[in-house]
């Protein structure tokens, strides 16, 4: 990428868009097509078209998702494969037709089988079943996976996909019914302190394993990513050769999906505690053991990224932190 590319981040309000914005800012990237989903909905095919058409953008990172906890997972399915499904469907369809050179589709570690051999590689796609308290997305993701491949496949196109592990950090969503089990845990653990409340409540045994990775870290990865050089998104040599690359199926343009994490886990209880400690809430923690875990455990293989040179650089105790003066800042807490 020039740092002059006419690059569109979809999405960059949200975490993970946000996130992709500000570390190519910081890199010297000055010349970015943004809307707002008031400004373009994405749902809508003719004004993606048109957009793509009128503003013929060269670079593009699709970060824009409905994405959800356990709780607005099972409560929303339909909402969660359909919205999912038509905004990937029409995002790299139009990539395809207005000529960009390259696409990085974010994806998500809930894509690999529920009870996938730990850590999860990228060739355990569609190996296994799926979770079932978040299967209309991990569809609707693998889907655009298959987008991907497939256009590349067909019409040469260089689109690769990415997944992320469970994300953190700032401009995250803090909602208690709708966020994901970190934020939603911030949230909870400092209104417990606020209010001096004598226990907090948390879903589950606290058993199942989480990996965490800070979304900067993640931003970075992506830019990485998609300054990779060409060749090796061309690559089809076989792994198992002796002069094979360690992650050559992965960048081969009909196969091309890389993990983005840490490589390291926690179990959401010892989760629990840390947020504790950060919030520097005192009182008991509390298991509700009517409520799903969800997935055993998380956590994938990121021997490819690891291989082509990248490394996360937050540690979760120093997101974590950092997370927390973000939520105190958008909420206004003292």
């Amino acid at each position: 990428m020039d740092k002059s590319s006419k690059t569109y981040v979809a999405g960059h309000t949200g975490l993970v868009g946000s996130a992709i914005l500000r570390r190519l800012q910081s890199q010297g990237y000055s010349n970015f097509i943004l809307r707002t989903h008031q400004e373009l909905d994405l749902e809508i095919q003719k004004d993606v078209e048109d957009f793509f058409r009128r503003e013929r953008p060269e670079y593009v990172f699709l970060a824009a998702a409905k994405v959800g906890g356990i709780y607005a997972n099972s409560t929303y399915p339909a909402d969660f494969i359909y919205n999912n499904l038509i905004i990937e469907a029409n995002v790299i369809h139009a990539a395809y037709k207005y000529g960009v050179k390259k696409l990085l589709f974010l994806g998500s570690s809930c894509i690999y089988p529920r009870l996938a051999p730990q850590p999860m590689k990228e060739e355990y796609l569609l190996t296994g079943e799926l979770e079932p308290t978040n299967e209309p997305y991990a569809v609707a993701k693998i889907a655009g996976i298959k987008l991907c491949q497939s256009y590349n496949r067909q019409y040469g196109t260089n689109f690769i996909s990415v997944m992320p592990t469970n994300l953190y950090g700032p401009n995250d969503n803090y909602d208690p019914m709708t966020s994901h089990v970190l934020p939603a845990l911030i949230r909870r653990f400092h209104e417990a302190k606020i209010e001096g409340r004598p226990f907090v409540e948390a879903w589950g045994t606290g058993s199942p394993r989480r990996e965490f990775m800070y979304s900067e870290d993640m931003a970075d990865a992506c830019v990485f990513i998609m300054n990779l050089e060409e060749k090796k998104f061309a690559s089809n040599l076989n792994p198992q050769t002796p002069n094979g690359s360690l992650c050559a199926s992965s960048l081969n343009p009909q196969t091309s999906i890389i993990n983005i994490g840490t490589g390291e886990d926690i179990t959401i209880k010892e989760l629990t505690a840390l947020i504790a400690d950060v919030t520097e809430y005192k009182g008991e923690i509390q298991w509700d053991t009517t409520k799903p875990d969800g997935t055993p455990r998380k956590l994938l293989d990121v021997s490819c990224l690891h291989s082509l040179g990248w490394k996360h650089k937050t540690t979760l105790e120093k997101g974590l932190k950092l997370t927390y003066n973000d939520f105190l800042r958008q909420f206004g807490a003292k």
